[in-house]
């Protein structure tokens, strides 16, 4: 049985309109519902904490709406009351409560106390020495919006299938597809995310050099680029999830240099602001007017992509123009050889009539 409680009123069965959400970040535990849910309860921001009393509740406003959050750091997960923690052989989890005073009148409590369990699970991940680094090849950045600090990460995959990434600098022949991702990983599935530009360099640098531009303004500037669902064999659109997926047909810049780096800028977009977030990539004057704020986007850097050149065997090349030539030579030196003989054959026949007559 469903329930569906009309705007502004909330139920046993229906507290999803309150949009209760829980963020598991890197170095930070964070959980929130709409202020219109707790006011619902008569639920003042002064009374809600964490099983300390000392880490209050705070209130946020994300793309105009109003939340009763509260974030702690996990340095302070366990001054903040957490729970002991919980380890696995792969994982650990930190579990917490928000909780809220009861609102006495009299001797008597009328509104219900607020009690909301939460846990976040990360991978239990133990540290060794190794006499030799081990850096995943992929590019991360990190922004901020609405007091969340998001992570987002640029990888390279080897297929169309996006389940297996490059794990050092990969080598790509010409014309070949390259299967990119960029996706926000912390938080997951929060965000909306755009790619506003995506622009190759042979240097490092972002602003130096040749360049070749794939993605313009969050539309597609290269005839090749192609952007992909999470669903295989379906096409995906630019700003419509927190993942993106797009590929494009590997090349070369004129230069010497036999590799090259990929940049991207990325902006994040609120979770339901789907129409400001997907570019319209169907107007030409709407297209070049577009841009994204300077200011409020994340630069990407990939690399180096170096490209796999067919062998070029010089010693085969040059006898494949030396031996015909040989042969020439060889045909002429012999043809003259016989011209000779005949001639001389036919000087003493000459002589030999002429001795006999």
């Amino acid at each position: 049985m469903d329930c569906k409680c009309a705007t502004g009123y909330y139920g046993d069965q229906c507290d999803k309109d309150a949009q209760i959400r829980v963020v598991c970040g890197g170095n930070y535990l964070i959980i929130g519902a709409k202020e219109d849910f707790f006011k619902y309860h008569n639920v003042p921001l002064e009374s809600l904490h964490l099983a300390n009393k000392s880490c209050r509740a705070q209130r946020v406003v994300i793309g105009g709406v109003s939340y009763y959050i509260s974030r702690i750091s996990k340095d302070l997960y366990a001054t903040c009351g957490g729970k002991p923690l919980e380890k696995n052989f792969t994982h650990i989890t930190y579990s917490l409560s928000l909780l809220s005073d009861p609102q006495v009148t009299g001797n008597i409590i009328r509104n219900p106390v607020i009690k909301m369990d939460y846990s976040c699970v990360y991978p239990y991940i133990r540290r060794i020495s190794l006499p030799f680094p081990v850096v995943p090849f992929s590019s991360e950045t990190v922004m901020r919006m609405d007091e969340l600090d998001a992570k987002i990460q640029m990888m390279l995959y080897t297929d169309q299938s996006y389940t297996r990434a490059y794990r050092k600098a990969p080598t790509i022949e010409l014309r070949d597809k390259v299967y990119v991702e960029v996706t926000v990983t912390e938080p997951a599935d929060f965000f909306l995310l755009r790619i506003n530009e995506c622009w190759a360099t042979q240097s490092s640098q972002p602003k130096e050099g040749l360049f070749h531009t794939l993605l313009l303004n969050g539309c597609v500037d290269d005839q090749t680029v192609s952007f992909h669902n999470m669903s295989a064999g379906e096409t995906g659109r630019n700003g419509e999830s927190s993942t993106i997926r797009y590929s494009f047909d590997m090349f070369r810049f004129t230069g010497e240099s036999h590799s090259l780096y990929l940049h991207c800028t990325v902006q994040l977009c609120e979770p339901d602001d789907y129409k400001s977030c997907t570019p319209n990539c169907n107007s030409i004057t709407k297209r070049e007017a577009v841009r994204g704020d300077p200011t409020n986007q994340g630069l990407l850097s990939y690399g180096p992509i170096r490209i796999e050149m067919p062998d070029r065997p010089h010693s085969s090349i040059l006898m494949a123009v030396v031996v015909p030539v040989a042969a020439v030579w060889t045909v002429g030196f012999f043809l003259i050889i016989l011209i000779t003989v005949a001639k001389a054959g036919s000087r003493r026949l000459t002589q030999v009539e002429q001795r006999s007559q």
